[in-house]
């Protein structure tokens, strides 16, 4: 029923959220509580007397079965990269009563919070080989942790129904199926689904990814160490996907991508093994990133962006660019 008041998505008060939840924690009188990003999420930045911490405020789409999956996995992760060199990770803040998360009233529904310890330090752009090497080192350790780790909760693939099936589903939804860009997209999308198959079968390393390893989450750096966060998106998958959203960085110049990769993938092969068809498959995971992008664009259409900037400009430079890529025509 929408005959009343409907809100898709809000924005909570710092105020409220501070009467709600300053007494669940046990880091100190709170001082201010400041709405810092929007995003996906709602970030807020709270200070006490004990200093800074980030509070994030889940979309309503993110249930309580995610944010435990997320949860029980940074919980896992803590003590596998205990001794880890180059490698750690942004950690949640415990409530008082040893739980990690709160659920709140909305006005468009119910949404999670949790606190989580702020990050220090710069981050890095990844735009020298030495630097390179270093995330490499770490993304590996990342990997070698995860695979330790064994989550005995549900949780979604990052696999082709993720990357392209649910996305096209969206996509197509938006565009509307007698759009004259349907056909093409379907046979693209059917296209780098057999591409991915095939390069899949001949057993590509397969395993707990972070997700969404793009640099803001990634490339935070404490002395020789990374600092990962935000797992919002972990789940298993292949490697190959991990590392692609780390190549596809677009902070880096053109001229020096090939070194800069190189020196990653040698940082990254001094921990664990990455095969040559896991490395081969990089870019094929890069279009299929590209591809789910576009279809996280149109899930936030109707709630957050509006519709005024996906249009025609925007439709018509995504088929552009996959039509660029040459799979098909």
């Amino acid at each position: 029923m929408f005959n009343q008041p409907t809100a898709l998505r809000s924005v909570l008060n710092p105020k409220y959220l501070e009467f709600v939840l300053s007494d669940q924690y046990d880091i100190g009188p709170w001082k201010e509580c400041l709405f810092w990003l929007r995003g996906l999420n709602d970030t807020y930045r709270v200070r006490t007397a004990n200093g800074l911490y980030i509070l994030r405020v889940y979309r309503t789409e993110i249930t309580e079965e995610d944010v435990r999956y997320e949860l029980a996995l940074l919980s896992a992760l803590k003590g596998t990269l205990s001794s880890s060199a180059h490698t750690d990770i942004g950690e949640y803040i415990e409530k008082k009563d040893h739980t990690g998360y709160t659920m709140l009233d909305a006005a468009e529904g119910k949404r999670v919070a949790v606190m989580f310890r702020y990050i220090e330090g710069a981050e890095n752009n990844l735009e020298d080989e030495e630097s390179c090497y270093t995330f490499g080192q770490s993304a590996a350790e990342l990997h070698s942790a995860m695979d330790q780790v064994t989550l005995e909760l549900p949780r979604y693939q990052l696999d082709t129904k993720f990357l392209i099936d649910e996305p096209l589903e969206r996509i197509l939804n938006y565009v509307g199926k007698s759009s004259e860009v349907v056909p093409f997209l379907n046979a693209f999308t059917q296209t780098l689904k057999e591409r991915i198959a095939a390069v899949s079968s001949q057993g590509l390393d397969f395993g707990l990814c972070h997700g969404d390893m793009h640099g803001n989450n990634n490339a935070f750096q404490q002395g020789s160490q990374f600092i990962h966060y935000d797992f919002e998106w972990a789940a298993k998958g292949w490697r190959a996907y991990d590392l692609a959203q780390v190549k596809a960085r677009k902070r880096q110049s053109d001229e020096r991508k090939a070194a800069l990769w190189d020196a990653l993938m040698a940082g990254y092969r001094s921990v664990r093994s990455f095969s040559k068809q896991d490395e081969e498959a990089v870019d094929l995971f890069i279009i299929a990133r590209r591809f789910w992008v576009m279809g996280l664009d149109v899930a936030f259409i109707e709630s957050d962006m509006g519709a005024l900037d996906y249009g025609s400009d925007w439709l018509d430079s995504f088929i552009e660019e996959f039509r660029e890529i040459g799979i098909v025509q």
